[in-house]
């Protein structure tokens, strides 16, 4: 049985849940071109229609923005129609979207059909990522962290199995071919998985042990109720931070890779640095997910989180400094995303915590919006750089904001979520729902 029996669990339930956590898992692999892949189509897309790089990545912007700003729709639909049919629908047009968003993209001769084409694949993927997410911690208050890092990491890892086969389509038969291909194949796998998902019902799933209910609300709080809370907005300024350094190093790539004259330098099996650099990016990616999860299940969100920006920052400067050669750029790149995939397991199971798990899909998506917002930030990566004619302005840049984070998590967010949970213990008398 996947994970094996937790101690009080049926293994019934146990063996639902886990079924329910790999059917997420498999979503969120085919929403993971959608971004991770991106940075294959720019250069293709530039050579084509001849836009420039940086209107080509307002797209990516878009797509980013909507992803995030409109999964609180998506949570609450989720949420307002149960946990027979909230996910299944949510999905189900998140793949139908998704489908339509990368066709739109293959016929697209003018910005305005490829941004139209951006900002479908947006609201197709939020659709996917908050369900999945939500479900998750619904399902694993036991094992939160672990659950949604194996969750983010379908998103995270999931590019990595098709870095080569894309490639190979946009040699053969051009980016509108890959573009097409890949749309269909990703938001049917979509559709069909998603028919098979549910949330657990009421008194379903497992509550966490004794330990782990010393760390999470003694309550379900709204979304409303939520919002009024410092703690809350500390945990979407991290957030914000952290999501802008790694998007400018996702959607940037391969143009950091070719300013550094090692793009297309062989070094393993025939594949350029690029290609292996995305591979090993996203497998870490996939990797950091789960493996950070687990490690704050264990040692506190926010322990584990100060650790990890602060890699994070060595990461960046490893770029500035050994990034100009071929294996230097794969192991920078891979730490990168190592410290950066992170958030994506680590906030949603802090949140969750926090707030507890009755609105937690709609909470998290409130939260996943400030990735939005970190999205408007990769264009003007793009505008540094044809200012300075350098990545190392922009790489300095994400390292300071990994320490600032760090800062922030030491002496602002451990002592406000203290005092929240004070707070919480002295005005509910209510048990964890």
């Amino acid at each position: 049985m996947p994970g094996g029996q937790t101690s009080g669990i049926s293994p019934e339930v146990n063996s639902t849940r886990w079924r329910m956590l790999i059917l997420g898992v498999v979503c969120m692999i085919m929403i993971a071109n959608l971004q991770y892949g991106w940075t294959l189509f720019v250069l293709p897309l530039h050579k084509l229609h001849g836009w420039a790089t940086a209107d080509i990545q307002f797209s990516f912007a878009l797509f980013i923005a909507l992803e995030t700003w409109v999964t609180p729709l998506d949570g609450w639909i989720a949420d307002s129609l149960g946990p027979k049919w909230g996910p299944r629908v949510v999905m189900g047009a998140g793949g139908l979207m998704v489908a339509g968003g990368w066709g739109l993209n293959s016929v697209a001769t003018t910005l305005p059909m490829l941004y139209a084409g951006g900002a479908l694949t947006g609201f197709g993927a939020g659709a996917v990522y908050a369900t999945a997410v939500g479900n998750a911690t619904k399902w694993f208050a036991d094992r939160r962290g672990l659950a949604v890092g194996l969750t983010a990491a379908g998103f995270g890892a999931g590019a990595a199995l098709t870095v080569i086969p894309i490639k190979m389509v946009l040699a053969s038969s051009g980016v509108s071919s890959a573009f097409m291909v890949f749309g269909l194949i990703q938001g049917g796998v979509i559709l069909l998985a998603s028919q098979f998902i549910r949330a657990p019902f009421p008194g379903e799933a497992p509550l966490a042990n004794k330990a782990q209910a010393k760390r999470q609300s003694a309550r379900s709080h709204t979304t409303g109720e939520m919002l009024r809370t410092p703690v809350f907005w500390v945990l979407y300024l991290l957030f914000l931070l952290m999501a802008a350094g790694g998007l400018m190093a996702s959607a940037n790539m391969a143009a950091i890779a070719k300013s550094y004259g090692v793009s297309d330098v062989v070094i393993l099996f025939g594949a350029g640095t690029l290609y292996i650099g995305l591979i090993f990016a996203n497998v870490m990616n996939g990797v950091a997910r789960p493996l950070f999860g687990a490690v704050g299940d264990k040692i506190g969100h926010t322990n584990t989180m100060a650790l990890s920006f602060g890699l994070g920052a060595i990461a960046y400067f490893m770029m500035l400094t050994i990034g100009t050669s071929p294996w230097g750029f794969v192991l920078s790149i891979g730490l990168i995303f190592v410290c950066w995939g992170q958030i994506f397991s680590l906030f949603p199971a802090f949140c969750t915590d926090l707030f507890g798990p009755k609105y937690a899909t709609t909470n998290l998506s409130f939260l996943y919006t400030s990735k939005g917002c970190a999205g408007f930030l990769v264009p003007v990566a793009t505008y540094i750089v044809a200012r300075t004619h350098t990545w190392s302005n922009v790489l300095i840049l994400t390292a300071c904001i990994n320490v600032v984070a760090v800062v922030l998590v030491m002496l602002v967010l451990k002592p406000t979520e203290a005092r929240y949970h004070q707070r919480d213990l002295e005005h509910s008398a209510t048990p964890a729902e």
